[in-house]
């Protein structure tokens, strides 16, 4: 689904983003406007991304803090 981020720096912007499993891993791929893509997971109360993605860490921790709110809602339609 497209969802609109406010980013660290305070511009906003629209991105895909996508869950998925890897191995044993829930994962969410991360597709921006310009066609880059990135895949996080959550380690803990920590988001990272794979060694080779691009994104610095503030970036990172916006996206993650929209997924979190993403699953919150999603676990709340659930019950």
């Amino acid at each position: 689904m497209n969802y609109k981020i406010d980013l660290a720096d305070g511009t906003a912007q629209l991105i895909n983003i996508t869950s998925a499993y890897f191995k044993s891993w829930h994962v969410w791929n991360v597709r921006f406007p310009n066609g880059k893509e990135c895949m996080l997971f959550k380690v803990g109360s920590a988001w990272m991304q794979r060694t080779e993605d691009f994104l610095d860490e503030k970036i990172v921790d916006a996206i993650g803090k929209h997924i979190d709110k993403i699953i919150l809602r999603r676990n709340s339609l659930s019950f």
